[in-house]
């Protein structure tokens, strides 16, 4: 069973990294989205991760003493929220159609190179989340091989 409780926590990484470089692609789809259809420009998007079945500490230290199946249970996206710490940056541009009295656009707190670099680390998170699945799964066919 504890082979594919390995499998569980892989493929927990794999859904909650996938989720999260769709996020950051629809960041940087929206870079210059000045106005969605609530009127406002784009806000930028984070995901929340979270243990799945988070329990105490020591209830953790004692069980994986006795039983190491319940050292870990993978990773859960808990919420998408939305960057109101950002500043959003305004713009001089008086022709902008979301130009405000003054002549200032405001644009979404999307950084490109930020994103970029978030992109980076899921993807390597991703990868790493493959590499640990495809560990196991090689793992469980040698263990079928002994039985030959």
């Amino acid at each position: 069973m504890a082979m594919f409780n390995a499998f569980n926590v892989s493929a927990s990484g794999l859904t909650a990294q996938r989720l999260r470089m769709d996020i950051l692609s629809e960041n940087v789809a929206n870079a210059t989205t000045t106005r969605t259809s609530d009127g406002t420009p784009y806000r930028r998007q984070n995901v929340v991760f979270e243990e799945k079945n988070q329990s105490p500490f020591q209830a953790v230290f004692n069980n994986s003493l006795g039983n190491p199946k319940f050292v870990g249970n993978g990773v859960k996206v808990t919420q998408i929220i939305e960057d109101y710490e950002t500043e959003m940056p305004m713009v001089y541009d008086p022709s902008h159609p979301d130009a405000d009295e003054n002549g200032y656009v405001t644009y979404p707190n999307v950084n490109i190179i930020t994103e970029m670099t978030d992109l980076i680390d899921a993807t390597r998170a991703y990868e790493a989340n493959v590499t640990a699945f495809n560990a196991s799964k090689s793992m469980a066919l040698q263990g079928l091989e002994i039985g030959k």
